[in-house]
């Protein structure tokens, strides 16, 4: 054991775990009956697919309660071979740039949210520090930030188990978040959450036998003709069409970008008459992911 961690009286979060010596149960009728609390009605989200171990018992900032279950699952089945590798550049005007030509918008949830989330921290401000009034205001403002939140993540599952289903490999950059973070355009690049995309990317790529390749942050993706190699030095944001000094191809900045991705990754993909090079073959999904027989994991999710 470390040593004790202190509570924050402003974190709002609780979370109480029971195990099996605990002796609670899932009813027949689909209630989950605690210890000292009794039987409590839940919403599944998911049938368990065995008999859980342990539950821990959630209540979040907006008041919301939740379940999560530790289970033993199988191995996960891996999704079938694809002949189709895409390299993704993200960005602000869009969030994502394929390197087969589709851009997906940037939804924008926090900016869309800003005129609610301002009217409910006004009203919070407003009421005395203590007051039970103060307390209800904070809740309005949690589940105001709740419901952004929760439409940024279903974007990003939705989005990365596309990409995922329809290629059997994905490039993407190793973006500097933190760093992009500290400038003027720090609250749009939250918004987009680069960093939680990328992860689900990874984690889904392990999952289902996929491959996902990062570059590094420095390869100068934006500079470089996707069609002849040579580089050309960088040029304003504003810039979104350029044409290439050597061989004379016109350019879409960000189609440009994701083919340079692909192909510092060595992925075998082309858009835009792009010459590239064989890609590699992607590995096995004993190489790719590290399950373990036996492993307990937390899956099956049901809200109270």
């Amino acid at each position: 054991m470390g040593a004790p961690r202190l509570k924050s009286r402003k974190d709002n979060r609780q979370a109480v775990r029971f195990t099996a010596n605990a002796r609670w149960k899932i009813t027949t009728g689909g209630d989950l009956s605690l210890p000292k609390i009794g039987d409590v009605r839940v919403k599944w989200s998911r049938p368990l697919p065995s008999t859980p171990s342990t539950v821990t018992v959630i209540k979040d900032a907006a008041g919301r309660y939740f379940c999560s279950f530790v289970i033993e699952t199988e191995a996960d089945e891996t999704l079938p071979e694809m002949a189709a590798q895409v390299g993704i550049d993200l960005g602000l005007s869009h969030f994502a740039i394929l390197s087969d030509g589709t851009k997906i918008d940037s939804p924008r949830f926090l900016r869309r949210a800003q005129k609610r989330l301002k009217r409910a921290q006004q009203a919070l401000n407003r009421k005395a520090k203590g007051s039970n009034n103060r307390g209800k205001a904070r809740l309005k403002v949690a589940r105001a930030h709740v419901k952004v939140a929760d439409a940024r993540r279903e974007f990003h599952h939705q989005l990365s188990t596309k990409i995922i289903r329809e290629n059997q490999a994905v490039a993407v950059e190793d973006l500097a978040v933190k760093g992009l973070a500290r400038t003027r355009l720090a609250k749009f690049i939250h918004d987009a959450g680069w960093s939680a995309f990328i992860g689900m990317l990874e984690y889904k790529a392990a999952r289902y036998g996929r491959t996902i390749v990062k570059i590094g942050r420095f390869e100068p993706t934006s500079q470089v003709c996707s069609q002849c190699g040579v580089e050309d030095g960088p040029k304003p944001l504003h810039v979104r069409v350029w044409e290439c000094g050597a061989c004379g191809a016109i350019l879409d900045r960000d189609i440009n970008a994701a083919v340079n991705v692909a192909k510092a990754a060595g992925l075998a993909v082309s858009a835009c008459g792009a010459r590239v090079r064989p890609g590699l073959v992607p590995a096995q999904r004993g190489e790719t992911g590290t399950h373990r027989d036996g492993q307990p994991t937390v899956a099956g999710i049901p809200r109270l």
